[in-house]
């Protein structure tokens, strides 16, 4: 016990009154609301220790200038909460159960970490996204959505939505899109969690990965129970042979645009890759990640479209509109249809209704379809930007992957070399970029394969993202870089 609990009328006294004073001022109604609260606040931040005696309910609200009741009614209900405790004819003293907190509101979101210029892949340009045609639209959706459509929604998503989806992904990608198969999921990377559990509650514990391939494929599946088995690219997509050998019945592909090496699964590949599934009676995961933005010919459409029965088709508006929207959509064979519903239920009860009924809103009248043809030019343009700059400044960098999607693979001559020095003299200069063996998952040395992106004389591999820069920009960043890596 403090000695200044010692005497109600001290310094605990005054100290209470100080901190207490501002909440007695508070409109009549919130006063006692008002009170124990800053009450609670003082405990919990320290400036009444424990073991403090407070003031009698009589003295403190004759100091305060409210009613004794206020205070009354304020010691009773935090000495319930175990903020204070009291005795009868013992006074009230601040308890000993509360350790003091110190809230921060930190920002945990992915930055580039300051650097001058970035080029590190797969960020579409944010400044894009079409406020104007969000907001009415969201004014429209918000006076028109029937009450019953704020209740919990089905976790497929709102038939209004799916239907939608229905359509633009039958006629812009070539699936079969029956809308009882598609599933509003928060992203691509929900639907390869949802898939994961699903996966493993039918007792498969290995999928194979590309590799090259996203880092995240190998942690989603990990928190789902899986184990990951990489699987190796050629110039035409996966490669058969190891696929084959790894014994998994289930494979992650990005056949219309594979991440980073750029390449494009080949017709034979597709063809072979679903023989494949059907021999093990597997399954594709085909995360079509960017394939509506291709630049020196339509899209090729979806892999799903081939064999509905075995390939997941997962995609999203993280490329299109913006990632923070947290929205996408997957559609599923019908053996697992109700397994992969049954874990969206139970994961979040489903996506939000008012985004859904947006989205199907900016669908319908065409917004999106526009919002795609925006992002096509302003993306064709600076791929163009960045090869004439490359072309510039790296003079016999070899250009590899399809003109499509948000990156490129640039290959320096040798001289640029080695990698880890690259990077150093890089990112000294402000320049954030990333290698293509940054991406491989097994062998330290490279893909491998036979897609010519092997190791080259110490050259340097460069994956660099390019959706999110100005020609201007792109251009000063290729410059500086160069500059940076000669010197």
């Amino acid at each position: 016990m403090t000695s200044s609990g010692t005497n109600p009328d001290g310094p605990a006294g005054s100290a209470a009154w100080e901190l207490l004073l501002p909440a007695a001022s508070a409109p009549a109604r919130a006063r006692g609301r008002s009170l124990q609260a800053a009450l609670r606040e003082a405990v919990r931040s320290g400036r009444l220790a424990p073991g403090t005696r407070l003031p009698s309910s009589r003295d403190l609200a004759a100091d305060l200038g409210v009613s004794r009741g206020l205070i009354t009614e304020a010691y009773e209900q935090l000495v319930a909460e175990g903020y204070l405790r009291s005795g009868r004819g013992a006074g009230t003293w601040v308890g000993g159960a509360v350790r003091a907190a110190h809230p921060r509101a930190r920002d945990l979101a992915p930055r580039s970490p300051g650097a001058g210029v970035g080029f590190v892949p797969g960020t579409p340009d944010l400044s894009l996204f079409p406020r104007a045609s969000w907001t009415a639209a969201h004014r429209s959706v918000l006076a028109d959505l029937p009450h019953h459509d704020l209740g919990y929604p089905d976790p497929r998503g709102l038939p209004r939505l799916r239907t939608a989806l229905a359509e633009l992904l039958a006629r812009r990608r070539g699936v079969v899109a029956d809308p009882e198969r598609i599933v509003v999921v928060s992203g691509v990377t929900q639907a390869t969690t949802l898939l994961g559990l699903v996966l493993h509650a039918r007792g498969m514990r290995t999928v194979g990965v590309e590799d090259p391939g996203s880092p995240q494929h190998s942690a989603l599946y990990a928190s789902a129970g899986m184990g990951t088995v990489p699987i190796p690219l050629d110039a035409e997509g996966p490669d058969l042979g190891p696929l084959r050998r790894s014994g998994v019945r289930a494979v992650v592909t990005t056949p219309a645009h594979q991440f980073p090496t750029g390449i494009a699964c080949s017709a034979r590949r597709r063809a072979e890759l679903l023989d494949w599934a059907r021999s093990v009676d597997g399954i594709v995961l085909e995360d079509d990640y960017d394939g509506d933005f291709r630049y020196d010919r339509a899209p090729v459409g979806a892999l799903q479209g081939l064999d509905p029965e075995h390939v997941v088709y997962a995609g999203s508006v993280s490329k299109s509109l913006a990632p923070g929207l947290r929205l996408g959509w997957m559609i599923v064979p019908d053996s697992l249809a109700d397994d992969v519903v049954e874990r969206k239920r139970t994961m979040d009860l489903g996506h939000p209704t008012v985004e859904q009924a947006l989205f199907a809103h900016f669908v319908e009248r065409g917004d999106y379809d526009r919002q795609l043809r925006r992002c096509q030019r302003a993306y064709r343009e600076r791929r163009d930007a960045l090869v004439g700059a490359l072309r510039e400044h790296f003079p016999g960098a070899r250009l590899s992957g399809i003109a499509a999607g948000l990156h490129l693979i640039a290959e320096l001559p040798g001289r640029y070399g080695p990698e880890d020095r690259f990077l150093a003299r890089a990112g000294a200069a402000g320049i954030a970029v990333r290698t293509l063996t940054a991406y491989t998952h097994a062998r330290a040395g490279g893909p491998g394969g036979d897609d010519g992106t092997e190791e080259a004389g110490g050259g340097v591999r460069l994956i660099l993202g390019y959706a999110h820069l100005s020609p201007s920009r792109i251009h000063k960043g290729v410059r500086l870089m160069r500059e940076a890596v000669d010197g």
